[in-house]
């Protein structure tokens, strides 16, 4: 079972997509007892999805434009530089951090799967970025690491769009360069993880145009996923529907030598096989 948002004409809704691309509208057939997708994440909406995806379908993939999975009301935390590989692209020479360095980005600074990230006229520095986001299916505050899996609802993927060079405006922070409207993408769905998920062990990939930019596997993560949620736990209260984006592996635009910036035309794929591909085109900013 899978989870997600998507507008049908002037109509924007919610709900399961099975396997071979069924829709079946949670929204439609729950009126205000599920009233949102996070709603969809809590233990007494389980017995409303599993009887609406025994039933009649709704639509068909194909027919819809998807949306975030999660579009507003919650909390969207990233983690920077978690893969080993990419700290040390940085060849500053400093030791491993003993901390996640974290930020945050505003829904309107992504699109869903499908959309097309956009190029600011302020910068032609795009960059792309593939993660792995966690998608918080319990509340808590000062959760253990023990009983951190157990906060984790599912699984979703992340294109973390940067412009880099507004990034180096400041000097501790990055939020500008990770906010500009629509530079990102989340989706395409959100995955409920089960015990047979490989948490531990999850590839990740990024493509543009075809030609692999990033692979990486969560197993090298600097901070694992339950470290994470313990740290992040410790300072804000994590609700139902919050995502926190993992990092991203080495072999990101910026990284290259010259750069390799993404341009309109351009399509990025982030793919992880237990969740999913989540792809984008590129244009520049209508004017």
């Amino acid at each position: 079972m899978k989870l997600a948002s998507w507008r049908a004409g002037d109509r924007s809704t919610f709900g399961i997509v099975g396997d071979d691309g069924a829709l079946f509208d949670v929204a439609r057939r729950t009126g205000t007892r599920v009233g949102d997708l996070r709603s969809c994440l809590l233990p007494e909406a389980q017995a409303d999805l599993e009887r609406i995806a025994s039933g009649p379908s709704d639509g068909h993939l194909v027919d819809v434009t998807l949306l975030p999975p999660i579009a507003t009301g919650a909390k969207i935390l990233c983690v920077g530089v978690n893969y080993p590989e990419r700290n040390a692209e940085y060849k500053d020479g400093s030791d491993l951090p003993k901390y996640p360095s974290l930020f945050v980005r505003f829904p309107s600074s992504f699109v869903g799967h499908g959309a097309a990230l956009v190029r600011p006229p302020e910068s032609t520095h795009l960059d792309y970025e593939g993660e792995i986001v966690l998608v918080v299916g319990k509340r808590g505050r000062r959760i253990s690491e023990t009983d951190a899996p157990s906060h984790i609802f599912g699984l979703t993927l992340m294109n973390e769009g940067s412009i880099r060079d507004w990034i180096r405006h400041g000097k501790f922070n990055v939020t500008q360069g990770k906010n500009f409207e629509r530079s990102g993408a989340i989706g395409p769905w959100i995955v409920p993880v089960t015990p047979a998920t490989p948490l531990a062990a999850l590839d990740l990939t990024t493509h543009v145009n075809g030609e692999e930019r990033q692979r990486g596997n969560t197993a090298t993560l600097m901070f694992p996923f339950a470290r994470i949620i313990s740290y992040v736990s410790t300072f804000t209260t994590l609700e139902p529907g919050d995502l926190i984006a993992t990092g991203t592996p080495p072999g990101a635009g910026g990284r290259f030598d010259p750069p390799k910036w993404l341009v309109p035309g351009d399509v990025v794929e982030v793919a992880c096989p237990a969740i999913g591909t989540l792809r984008n085109g590129v244009i520049d900013e209508p004017l």
